[in-house]
C-alpha cells in the first residue's frame, strides 16, 4: 500500500513539474517572441536621427522623435518625482505604523486603485488638473502616471519591508535608537533591493502607458519641454503614427517601440547590478 502512495505521488510530482515547467517556457518564449518580433520591424528604421532630429512635414519622410524622448523623460521623471516618495512613505507606514483597521482600508484602497484600468485614471487626470489648468499639460500626465505608481510601490515597499527580521529593530531599539531611525538607518537599507525591484516595475510599467496621457497630455508634433503646455511623449507618439496612413511612420513607430523597450531592459538591469552592493548602513 505505502509502496503505491510512494508512486503516485512520485507520479504527481513528476506531473506539476511538468506543468509547471512548460509554464514556464511558454510564458518565456512568447516574452521572446514578442522582442524578436520588435526587433525585426524596428531595427531598419532605428538610428541616430531618430533622436536627435523632429519630425518632418506629415507625409514627407525623414525626421526623428526626439520632441517625443524629451517629453516622456520629463512626464516620467515628474511622475516619479511625487510618486515614489509618497508611494514609499505609504509603504513604510503599512508595515511598520499602521493599525489593523486603518491598515485594512489602506491596503484594501491600494489594491483597488492598482486595478483600476488606466484609461480611469486618465480621465481622473482630466478631471482633476486640465479642466482646472484649463488645458492639456506634461503636468496632468504626470499626475495621471504618479497616480499608478502610488499602489504598486506602497505595496511592494510594505511586502519587503515585513521580511525584514524583528530581531533587527528590536536590537536596535534595544540601544536605544529611535523608531523611525531605527527604520531608516536599519530596516530601509536591509530592504532596499526589493524596494528598488518594486520602484522599477512601476517606472516600467508608466513608460510603456499610453491611455492616460490621452486625456491629459494630448502629445505635440513640434518640441516643447514647457511641462504646463501639451507635450509628446514615445507612447503617444508611437500610438498616433501607428494609425496614421504612412509607412515611414509605421516605420518609425516599430523603432521608437524597440527604443523603449530597451531603455527599460537597462534600467532594470543597471539597478539590479547596482542594488547589489547596497547594504545596510
Amino acid at each position: 500500500m505505502e509502496l503505491v502512495l510512494g508512486r503516485r505521488r512520485r507520479l504527481a510530482d513528476q506531473v506539476m513539474r511538468g506543468l509547471c515547467t512548460a509554464a514556464g517556457f511558454g510564458g518565456a518564449g512568447i516574452l521572446l517572441l514578442l522582442l524578436a518580433h520588435v526587433v525585426v520591424n524596428g531595427i531598419s528604421a532605428l538610428s541616430p536621427q531618430l533622436v536627435t532630429e523632429l519630425p518632418t512635414p506629415l507625409g514627407v519622410p525623414g525626421g526623428g522623435l526626439a520632441h517625443a524622448v524629451v517629453g516622456s523623460a520629463i512626464i516620467v521623471g515628474l511622475a516619479c518625482l511625487w510618486g515614489i516618495p509618497l508611494g514609499i512613505g505609504a509603504g513604510i507606514y503599512l508595515a511598520e505604523y499602521a493599525g489593523p483597521g486603518v491598515g485594512t482600508v489602506v491596503r484594501f484602497m491600494a489594491d483597488v486603485l492598482s486595478g483600476v484600468p488606466s484609461i480611469v485614471l486618465g480621465i481622473f487626470g482630466y478631471t482633476i488638473i486640465v479642466t482646472q489648468m484649463g488645458g492639456f499639460s506634461g503636468l496632468a500626465g504626470a499626475f495621471a502616471l504618479g497616480v499608478i505608481t502610488l499602489p504598486i510601490i506602497a505595496r511592494t515597499t510594505e511586502e519587503v519591508l515585513r521580511l525584514v527580521p524583528g530581531e533587527l529593530r528590536e536590537a536596535s531599539l534595544a540601544l536605544g535608537v529611535p523608531r523611525w531611525r531605527t527604520i531608516l538607518r536599519i530596516v530601509v537599507p536591509t530592504a532596499s533591493t526589493g524596494m528598488i525591484t518594486g520602484t522599477m516595475l512601476a517606472v516600467a510599467r508608466i513608460a510603456g502607458e499610453t491611455a492616460p496621457l490621452i486625456f491629459t497630455t494630448l502629445g505635440n508634433n513640434f518640441w516643447s519641454s514647457d511641462p504646463t503646455r501639451p507635450m509628446a511623449a514615445m507612447t503617444l507618439t508611437i500610438f498616433q503614427y501607428a494609425i496614421w496612413p504612412y509607412e515611414y511612420l509605421h516605420q518609425q513607430a516599430w523603432a521608437a517601440s524597440l527604443l523603449l523597450m530597451t531603455v527599460v531592459l537597462l534600467i532594470n538591469v543597471i539597478v539590479r547590478l547596482a542594488s547589489r552592493s547596497y547594504g545596510p548602513r
